[in-house]
């Protein structure tokens, strides 16, 4: 059986064994036919909320958050609508900040700030990163029911109106994307998410893919959003082939809860028990860019391989490993158990840490071998896990260790896909 993996932007061609073998993909849902004119009727007729040119009639200035270009948002066909609603509500382009919610990831620049809104966009209004490191650009907002210390960037804060956008998919931590991801991690500083992503929030059971209830990263980063405030939210589902296929407009919790039971819907794939081996991907162009973003094509695979199973990750990593602390903590790390106790103790704290975190929790149980064609053989040398050239290298290693009839799940989207084993 042929199949394309997601792999960079042009993807990944393979082949494994037919009789065996449970491909997982997402629902074909339609594409919205003219989402222009569909995302303006959402923001006439919003979830829970009055419209926006209601809300924003009267503020002075706004503040629009968007994801960076690290998640495929279709920015150039979302962005239009609501700043043509927010300039009829009589908001000059100049009293209105387009802040790209970057969590703890690098700041966008020049062509890449083009990608992310088109040059038009680009060229008519203010477009700024959020830099979480910067403590002095964050506004303290107090301390969380829970106890976490709530910094916002400041620019946000104060802004008169503040609207979010985003698209929804599964997330390893928050159960799914959007809504109140946009403000934690988007605009937190790191003192926020040192708790956010800390060792004990990332070892939670339920803090994982699909899950919202009793999802501590979820309610915590909930209620921090309420505390900052966001008075509308534009989010958008997409299919396979990123197209717009719903359009969630409103109230924060209330149109993100009504995006997530549309999602999970369409994105939800099973296998009738844990398989052996499951061959996945990190979605290709643009979160595989880098093996830190890579991992949650792990992490979603892992909910339907047998403890002792097999992994192979397929993800170009064309900007390598990640960012500078990130590299150098996965080059330090010669033991992933040692690693696991380690990030427990006090004096310990390196960012980009949960990531690493959330792959050993997986690497414990399952063996993982990663095809990576955009890391050096340096690299690769440096990285204490398991490698393989091709991935006809790795599925041959896999059925070495598994037998001939092992079963197979191939997941060619992989964390796009809700990837679980069904129920009895």
């Amino acid at each position: 059986m042929k199949i394309q993996m997601s792999y960079g932007k042009s993807g990944l061609d393979i082949e494994i064994p037919d009789d065996h073998t449970r491909v997982l993909t997402m629902k074909n849902q339609k594409a919205v036919a003219d989402p222009s004119i569909a995302i303006t009727k959402s923001l006439l007729k919003p979830i829970a909320t009055p419209p926006l040119y209601d809300l924003a009639k009267g503020k002075k200035n706004a503040c629009i958050l968007i994801c960076d270009i690290t998640r495929p948002v279709p920015n150039r066909i979302l962005l239009p609508p609501i700043l043509r609603t927010l300039g009829a509500a009589g908001m000059p382009k100049d009293k209105i900040l387009i802040l790209v919610a970057t969590g703890i990831h690098r700041p966008n620049f020049g062509d890449e700030i083009n990608e992310l809104v088109g040059p038009d966009i680009a060229r008519d209004y203010r477009i700024e990163n959020h830099m979480s490191r910067e403590k002095s650009a964050h506004k303290n907002l107090g301390t969380s029911s829970r106890g976490t210390e709530m910094w916002i960037d400041e620019r946000y804060a104060n802004s008169d109106f503040k609207l979010v956008t985003g698209f929804i998919e599964p997330h390893l931590m928050a159960g799914f994307s959007g809504g109140r991801k946009l403000i934690v991690p988007g605009i937190a500083g790191v003192d926020t998410m040192k708790v956010m992503h800390g060792p004990h929030m990332m070892a939670d059971a339920n803090c994982r893919e699909g899950i919202i209830d009793n999802n501590p990263f979820h309610e915590e980063a909930l209620e921090i959003a309420k505390t900052a405030g966001v008075d509308f939210s534009v989010h958008v589902a997409l299919n396979e082939n990123k197209k717009i296929t719903g359009i969630f407009s409103g109230h924060l919790e209330k149109a993100h809860l009504k995006g997530i039971e549309f999602v999970k819907d369409s994105v939800r794939a099973t296998v009738d028990e844990p398989v052996d081996i499951a061959i996945t991907s990190s979605a290709g162009y643009p979160l595989d860019k880098t093996w830190y973003q890579a991992i949650k094509g792990v992490t979603a695979a892992a909910n339907v391989v047998k403890k002792g199973g097999t992994i192979i990750l397929t993800a170009e990593c064309s900007e390598g490993v990640g960012s500078k602390e990130f590299s150098q903590l996965v080059y330090d790390t010669k033991d992933l158990d040692s690693f696991l106790k380690k990030i427990f103790r006090k004096d310990f704290f390196v960012i980009d840490q949960w990531q690493l975190q959330k792959y050993a929790q997986v690497a414990k149980d399952i063996n993982v071998i990663t095809v990576a064609g955009g890391l050096s053989k340096e690299q690769k040398n440096r990285m204490n896990i398991p490698w393989a050239e091709t991935v006809t290298d790795a599925l041959e290693q896999a059925l070495k260790r598994h037998g001939k009839e092992a079963s197979i799940a191939a997941i060619p989207k992989g964390p796009y896909v809700l990837s679980q084993v069904e129920e009895k």
